[in-house]
């Protein structure tokens, strides 16, 4: 499998406004999920994402990447064997995929995620 770049979040402290900003600038198109406090980007052919909360481990400036894997479990196992620290096991985002998040051996937070087969 190619585990391309599939989703970028960017931290925001308030995601509507942020949202507003790069609809102006890029004519994203943006959805709200308020039932978790989150909002999606879609950028034309590129890579899509979301904004997420500010939080301790979210702080401003941060930017999470997420790689598409076959098997959540399997790649978080496989980044602790060569070194690197599972921050979040796989879990479920329903009606999209799983994912799980791992720091790098450099320090970086990354996500894998799996989406749900395309009906």
């Amino acid at each position: 499998m190619v585990h391309n770049i599939v989703h970028v979040e960017l931290s925001a402290n308030d995601r509507k406004a942020l949202s507003k900003f790069y609809a102006d600038v890029f004519d994203w198109k943006i959805t709200h999920i308020e039932e978790m406090n989150y909002s999606t980007f879609e950028t034309g052919d590129g890579v899509g994402g979301g904004f997420n909360p500010v939080s301790d481990q979210t702080p401003p400036g941060t930017v999470t990447i997420y790689i598409q894997t076959e098997d959540v479990t399997a790649s978080l196992n496989d980044v602790v064997k060569a070194g690197g620290v599972m921050v979040s096991p796989e879990m479920e985002i329903p009606k999209t995929g799983k994912f799980g998040l791992f720091r790098d051996p450099q320090g970086n937070i990354i996500g894998l995620f799996k989406p749900l087969p395309m009906v």
